[in-house]
């Protein structure tokens, strides 16, 4: 069953990060991965079962990407590889920072997506995060539900409020729930908005005499 706002749909209309393939650099390099001669398979999962992978052959300054894909409904599986530059920024406290290079617009990012045949960033797919699409009382019961998980109160914004966490500065707390309490506010205003319009729309099939039997 879903919470507030089940079965509506999300603001905007376009793909989201969520329904690519995400590559993420900083993942590869905090792995050790990206050295030059080194060939490894990264995989994706949903719920601990894999659903895709990519090989991934590592240049100097480069990466090479092997991998398959479909184009729409066809059942052809097009073998592809793409090289993909590196470059990489001093950091702050020693060593550097790995980024790719998108390949379709130069842009230095630290994730490539998977979401057509060839690799690129979200600007050049023109992808949204899925916290973008999302109505504002979502976004604020999602926010509710991860300061309650911050303090260890249940999950949920209909189940009772818990007390401090011990060793949490009471100012802190105060802030939390503060924050918490707007969200709750703003979910439950939504929600009431939303169950109002559908009373409207099932009132008004009532009245259309079109929808008599």
């Amino acid at each position: 069953m879903g919470g507030s706002g089940s079965g509506r749909r999300h603001q905007g209309g376009r793909d989201t990060t969520e329904d690519s393939r995400p590559l993420d650099i900083r993942k590869l390099q905090r792995a050790g991965l990206l050295i030059p001669g080194r060939s490894f398979w990264w995989q994706w999962t949903v719920n601990s079962r894999p659903v895709a992978d990519i090989r991934v052959q590592a240049e100097i300054q480069r990466v090479v990407l092997v991998y398959r894909y479909r184009c729409g409904n066809d059942d052809i599986w097009h073998a592809v590889e793409q090289p993909v530059l590196m470059d990489h920024t001093p950091c702050t406290y020693g060593g550097t920072r790995c980024w790719w290079v998108c390949p379709s617009c130069s842009r230095r990012v630290a994730i490539l997506y998977g979401h057509g045949k060839l690799y690129a960033c979200r600007h050049c797919y023109r992808l949204a995060y899925a916290s973008q699409r999302e109505a504002a009382d979502d976004r604020a019961r999602r926010q509710a539900d991860n300061i309650r998980r911050r303090l260890g109160w249940p999950a949920g914004i209909a189940n009772p409020d818990g007390d401090k966490p011990k060793g949490m500065h009471w100012r802190t707390f105060e802030r939390l729930t503060a924050t918490h309490d707007a969200c709750v506010r703003v979910s439950l205003a939504g929600l009431a908005n939303w169950l109002e319009s559908l009373k409207r729309r099932r009132v008004g099939v009532a009245d259309d005499p079109r929808g008599r039997c």
